[in-house]
């Protein structure tokens, strides 16, 4: 399931969704986007999923499933090589826009997205009024559950994928560059996972 309304009602209008992204960074794995409206009860104790512990996160994600609005995007490696990281983001983020506003069946006043650059005029399908906000995951609630949301949905996704590729530890690094990712690498060449036109893993391609 991609997206999901709450059990109880909405918070009052205006609707504002908060946009973020997890996976802009690692070498393998795809990039996961999640768009939420914040409804009654809002979950307490939202911020930044970077600051919070996997304890808290995995507390607050049912939490923000079951009383909020949400949608879920994933793009993958081939995407990703395709478009780049960028617009490979972006594109996350409009398909997880587009998703809880489909479940909603409401338009959104403004659509809040972490970082200093929005969808609006690069993606085709974007027609919201957008604010992009730096650190806006630790500023706004709705921007910090879609932080959890999509960080907690990834990790989930590579530590399955880490079971079918063991040597690269990304049940434990979640496809960053880490020092075990890199050797692995090295060692083992690139896996259908892994984002080739990242310039590590090129670099491995070419000795695979």
């Amino acid at each position: 399931m991609f997206a999901s309304t709450p059990e109880n009602g909405l918070r009052d209008a205006p609707l504002v969704v908060g946009v973020d992204e997890a996976g802009r960074g690692p070498l393998a794995g795809p990039v996961v986007a999640a768009a939420v409206v914040l409804c009654k009860p809002c979950p307490g104790g939202l911020d930044d999923s970077k600051k919070l512990s996997a304890a808290r996160r995995s507390t607050l994600e049912p939490q923000i499933q079951r009383r909020c609005a949400w949608g879920l995007a994933v793009v993958g490696p081939e995407e990703i090589d395709r478009l780049n990281i960028f617009g490979a983001t972006m594109l996350a983020m409009t398909l997880a826009t587009q998703r809880v506003i489909e479940a909603l069946n409401c338009e959104p006043v403004e659509v809040l997205i972490d970082g200093n650059l929005t969808p609006a005029g690069r993606r085709s399908e974007w027609r919201w009024p957008a604010r992009a906000i730096v650190g806006g995951d630790g500023k706004e609630a709705c921007i910090s559950a879609a932080s959890i949301l999509a960080k907690e949905y990834r990790d989930r996704l590579m530590v399955q994928a880490a079971l079918n590729h063991p040597h690269y530890g990304w049940d434990r690094n979640k496809g960053y560059g880490s020092k075990e990712h890199m050797e692995a690498l090295r060692l083992h060449g690139p896996t259908p996972l892994h984002r080739r036109s990242f310039a590590p893993v090129a670099q491995a391609d070419l000795f695979a």
